[in-house]
């Protein structure tokens, strides 16, 4: 599978946004859009006109980005979503993060997507009891999502946990941070994403 192996700051500054693939760098001065808000490259200043289709398309790879999918696995997703009833777009965003890679890091378990997603790769997670390894898997309302226990001595997860013990709760994540697990209470509705996109324009892309 293509991985992107570049400095991941140059994707936040090239959408213009914070996209928190960093962790806790992502809440400091040094955070690349707090030090650089421009697009990087030789022309990242200048002032470019966008067309509706370019408003459409850097509002995708915003999406896209935040989640860290390929476009393949984007589209799909997008496939899923226009199959449920409602909205398409808010639909989209509930799919992105029912991921158990999203819900581990909603949690509060990873510090980050991409570190969520290490952690579920490298067998640190269980779905109901069961292990699983798979960081696109899509939870459901009523799923018990918890740390292994053998996993509870490593220092990396201590730390982990430790950090984000005051992070704020989650109305659809019940987190019972004693026993390091999460219970999802229902999918999120729009106004629980903080994800700053515009995903009909998302929709408007994929429809032409």
């Amino acid at each position: 599978m293509a991985r992107y192996r570049d400095a991941v700051c140059r994707i936040c500054r090239r959408e213009g946004d914070k996209l928190f693939l960093k962790g806790d760098r992502c809440y400091t001065d040094k955070c690349a859009i707090a030090r650089r808000s421009y697009a990087p490259g030789q022309h990242g200043q200048g002032r470019k006109k966008m067309s509706e289709y370019g408003t459409q398309l850097r509002e995708k790879q915003k999406a896209k980005r935040y989640y860290g999918l390929l476009e393949n696995q984007f589209y799909h997703y997008f496939e899923l979503a226009s199959k449920m009833t409602g909205k398409t777009g808010e639909n989209l965003l509930k799919v992105l993060e029912s991921r158990l890679d999203n819900v581990v890091y909603r949690a509060g378990f990873a510090m980050s997507r991409p570190e969520a997603r290490q952690l579920v790769t490298h067998g640190h997670f269980t779905v109901n009891g069961k292990a699983v390894n798979i960081p696109s898997y899509l939870v459901k309302p009523g799923d018990v999502v918890a740390i292994v226990e053998k996993s509870m001595s490593s220092d990396k997860i201590k730390g982990v946990l430790e950090a984000n013990a005051s992070r704020p709760a989650l109305n659809w994540l019940s987190v019972d941070k004693n026993k390091a697990q999460a219970t999802v209470v229902n999918l999120p509705e729009r106004s629980e994403i903080d994800l700053q996109v515009e995903e009909q324009l998302i929709v408007e892309l994929y429809s032409k």
